[in-house]
């Protein structure tokens, strides 16, 4: 089959499943081809069934913001007829369902009829999508998708309450590719992190306000007066300046590893003993499910679908947001001992294989087919 996907093409979760997903299903024998304005950052190869098509939005002085939905939508307009696309695939509502419901109508008028999934992530409904300058296009986008798929039952259960919802929502989880993770670099330089008696403490992420990145630091602070620890930050955003400053006001700033945004996530998280995710929300937790695959034990809030990635009392411990006492309490639980930190550890990996690539792909495969064999049903 040939697909196309519209993602966002940044470090954010929804590009990074979207991009797997595409390398995934190239792997399987379809074609795939990126809709995006530059291309994702984990797409490193592309070959003869992995394509990318960048969206230029040519400078106009009339507009005082650009009009991205509308170069998109031409752009898949294009891109569909050139080459034979047979299925458009878009993560994120916002502008990509709404752009890639214009792109449908527009080849409808010449008597093309492409299949449209639209792939609910997080906040692009609790959030920005619920906002009512964005609302009815967006409740109008998903309802016109042929099939809309949810990365968790939570999110499943917000976009019902917050929207008219008239489409059935099938629940897809986020995934990993276990043959891409490895805890056993000869390189992994653990030494250069820390030192045999420290323990490291990670936390990942775009470093917005949502991340409670205070509380990432604080529930440190707790640790670190306990037992000798380091904590390593990745990622860049809005609130990494105000995170070095109070490491600074704690006086912790040289146990505090700040490394910005890094491909090698694998490499960093295969030295790591916890992972840290005190998020105010999330639609899932990829940044957790990445941390077990890598036989890394979790300390998180209990919002969103992370409980549905983090098992309390197995491979981490939950707690109610902004508790950053009981988060730091949990983590020295783990941390304390080594034996316990390696049942975690163990169990943390164990998890993570149910969100394995093979058993979710099926499952997008599956959907693909009923929306390719539905194609016709709303055409007019």
């Amino acid at each position: 089959m040939k697909i196309a996907i519209v993602c966002y093409p940044t470090f954010g979760g929804s590009g990074v499943v979207a991009t797997e997903l595409g390398i995934a299903l190239a792997n399987r024998g379809h074609e795939v081809h990126f809709v995006t304005y530059k291309q994702p950052v984990r797409l490193e190869l592309l070959s003869n069934r992995i394509h990318f098509h960048e969206v230029h939005v040519p400078e106009y002085p009339l507009f005082h913001y650009q009009p991205y939905e509308l170069a998109l939508s031409s752009k898949l307009v294009d891109t569909i007829k050139l080459f034979g696309i047979e299925l458009l695939h878009v993560h994120y509502a916002i502008p990509h369902a709404y752009a890639g419901f214009m792109a449908k109508k527009i080849l409808e008028q010449e008597g093309i009829y492409i299949p449209m999934i639209t792939t609910l992530h997080g906040t692009d409904i609790t959030l920005v999508g619920n906002h009512p300058v964005y609302k009815p296009a967006v409740t109008f986008s998903i309802n016109s998708s042929d099939v809309v798929t949810s990365v968790s039952d939570n999110l499943k259960k917000n976009t019902l309450e917050l929207f008219d919802i008239r489409k059935e929502i099938e629940v897809i989880p986020n995934f990993i590719d276990k043959t891409k993770y490895s805890t056993s670099f000869t390189d992994c330089q653990r030494s250069l992190m820390a030192t045999d008696e420290e323990r490291i403490v990670t936390h990942i992420s775009n470093f917005r306000k949502v991340k409670r990145i205070p509380d990432v630091i604080q529930i440190f602070y707790r640790i670190q007066q306990e037992i000798p620890a380091k904590l390593i930050m990745v990622g860049e955003g809005p609130e990494k300046e105000k995170a070095e400053l109070l490491s600074e006001q704690l006086g912790i700033a040289d146990r505090v590893v700040f490394l910005g945004n890094s491909n090698e996530i694998d490499r960093i998280l295969c030295f790591s003993d916890l992972f840290l995710l005190p998020s105010e929300s999330e639609s899932f937790g990829l940044a957790a499910l990445e941390a077990m695959i890598n036989k890394v034990a979790v300390i998180s809030s209990n919002t969103g679908g992370i409980p549905e990635v983090n098992r309390h009392g197995i491979t981490g411990f939950l707690s109610d947001i902004g508790n950053i006492d009981e988060m730091a309490k949990n983590a020295l639980k783990i941390l304390r001992n080594d034996s316990v930190l390696e049942e975690f550890k163990e169990n943390a990996a164990e998890v993570a294989l149910e969100f394995d690539i093979l058993n979710v792909l099926p499952l997008y495969e599956a959907v693909y087919e009923k929306a390719y064999r539905a194609r016709y049903k709303n055409s007019y």
